[in-house]
């Protein structure tokens, strides 16, 4: 099973995010672990790959089974394990071979072009306290069929 981590920098009142040129959809910088990586150093790995910036004290803030189904079969599955820190050392790049990478109020999470459980666990991410688990079950287009969330307020 692939494993993915992303990270959110909000800071001042912004987010950090990445929008990817296939679909103009905004994402949080991150990418696939590589092998005996722990997830705390592939979030800052691929935050300063993807960046050219660093995150300073990032936390967990998101564990998630993404699930993609075709019809009634799964055709895909991997795990998301999701961070945020509220600062960073350096100046990000603009433009990288991943897509563009702008802030926006963080308030816009709400309403910029993403996807929908990404929408759930980066709005979590970027304003609440603890740690959100959960399952998102999408199409092979990325269209929401069912999300199941549960929040911990422990760990935070």
């Amino acid at each position: 099973m692939q494993r993915i981590v992303n990270l959110l920098v909000v800071k001042d009142g912004k987010t950090l995010l990445l929008k990817k040129p296939r679909r103009g959809w905004y994402v949080a910088p991150g990418g696939k672990m590589d092998a005996g990586e722990s997830i705390m150093e592939t979030a800052v790995r691929e935050f300063t790959e993807e960046t050219g910036a660093k995150p300073v004290d990032p936390n967990l803030k998101g564990v998630f089974t993404m699930v993609i189904r075709k019809g009634e079969e799964v055709v895909d599955e991997w795990m998301l394990y999701t961070f945020v820190a509220h600062d960073l050392t350096g100046t990000p790049m603009t433009h990288t071979i991943e897509g563009e990478l702008e802030w926006h109020p963080t308030e816009s999470l709400n309403t910029l072009p993403m996807a929908e459980g990404d929408r759930t666990n980066l709005l979590f991410a970027s304003s609440s306290p603890g740690i959100q688990y959960g399952t998102f079950t999408y199409t092979e287009d990325f269209e929401l069929l069912d999300e199941k969330i549960q929040n911990s307020m422990e760990g935070d």
